[in-house]
């Protein structure tokens, strides 16, 4: 029976380059995992197949013999004589890692000689309002996370004593089995992949060499922060496991709406109403600024409802610099309400002066088209 082309096994074209090659043997060792084919001897044969295909073709040198000459390349002695005598963990080597890390739901590196590991990252909600976010903050903060255990001074040791190497992995952390066809590594369970461990640990921390404990944190939150701004304090996370370095401590705010200014970035928006006489008259208005003061803004004669008028550098501070944004003042024109019978007289006498010298040239313009309209369609 004739061998199946390498390519073929594979489910790659001749063209293939080196990276889709080892992609294409991930693949089909993921498909043929023990984990999944248990006791199928069909998987395994299929598994030696896909592993022959890939011990060649991995190579440069047996790749473009194989390309040139085919299975005869490697008959009678030629290149070792891939025939049945694929190494199985050298290929396997190639992408254990990633396979690893699927099926055992980790990373496969090898535990080190040292079972120190780096603490956890902690993460801090704070809740600021608009005027805070603007000036900045400095506050102390309490943080509930693991501090190195007083007892064996962050050994985990009793007494402070040392840890051991682990007897059962020799330090690596990972320990060997075979299963089926595969030599596979798992997390050594004496000591839970630490690679050391205490013989006599510290009754206080039981070997963590942490404890549980509050610590108050001077912080100092910048003008300019936003919701979603993280603000990194290094070293200040949980304490690492005997003798770890420590992990950072994040700290995220939201700012809080405000009564009056809306923010958009480093931009305030602010809706200051204004009387019908203001808005045709002109004159100056006091607006407020989100420091607490005030500025006088001038609003021109005739402005329309809904006209925003730029007050540059009183927005929000910007956080990567010295600049700060801009304030918007949006004018909303207010109808007076609750009017007495003389002020409405006065009103409609008013009307009537605005009809006759044309002083709303919109509203003219308007209903000139609506009527154009009326008298095009009525006919």
């Amino acid at each position: 029976m004739s061998k199946r082309d390498y390519y073929e096994t594979l489910g790659i074209t001749n063209g293939a380059s080196e990276a889709d090659i080892k992609k294409a043997f991930r693949a089909k060792a993921k498909e043929l995992h023990p984990d999944k084919n248990a006791g199928s001897s069909k998987a395994e044969e299929e598994f030696k197949a896909v592993n022959e295909a890939y011990e060649i073709l991995k190579d440069p040198n047996k790749k473009a013999a194989y390309d040139q000459y085919g299975h005869a390349a490697f008959e009678n002695g030629g290149f070792g004589n891939s025939s049945g005598g694929a190494d199985f963990s050298s290929a396997f080597s190639d992408v254990f890692e990633d396979l690893f890390g699927d099926f055992m739901g980790g990373s496969s590196r090898r535990g080190s000689s040292s079972s120190s590991r780096r603490g956890s990252d902690l993460r801090y909600n704070m809740t600021l309002s608009l005027e805070e976010a603007y000036k900045g903050k400095s506050t102390t903060i309490t943080v509930p996370s693991s501090v190195k255990c007083d007892q064996c001074s962050g050994t985990g040791g009793k007494d402070g004593s040392q840890p051991s190497s682990c007897p059962t992995c020799g330090g690596l952390g990972k320990v060997r089995a075979q299963q089926g066809f595969f030599t596979v590594e798992r997390t050594c369970p004496t000591c839970s992949g630490k690679g050391q461990m205490n013989k006599n640990p510290c009754r206080f921390c039981s070997g963590s060499g942490t404890s549980q404990k509050n610590k108050n944190l001077s912080v100092n939150i910048p003008p300019g922060v936003e919701t979603g701004t993280r603000i990194r304090l290094s070293g200040e996370g949980e304490v690492g496991l005997q003798n770890g370095p420590s992990g950072d401590l994040y700290i995220f705010t939201e700012v809080l709406d405000h009564s009056i200014f809306q923010r958009d970035g480093a931009n305030l928006f602010c809706q200051i109403p204004i009387s019908i006489v203001s808005a045709t008259l002109g004159g100056d208005i006091e607006a407020p600024t989100l420091d607490g003061g005030k500025t006088r803004v001038k609003v021109p004669a005739g402005i329309q409802n809904g006209k925003q008028l730029r007050l540059r550098g009183k927005g929000m501070p910007n956080i990567r610099g010295s600049s700060f944004g801009d304030l918007y003042i949006e004018l909303h024109i207010e109808t007076p309400v609750n009017l007495n019978e003389k002020q409405k007289d006065i009103l409609r006498e008013f009307d009537k002066s605005l009809q006759e010298n044309d002083n709303n040239p919109k509203h003219s313009n308007f209903f000139s088209k609506v009527k154009n309209f009326w008298e095009k369609n009525s006919n």
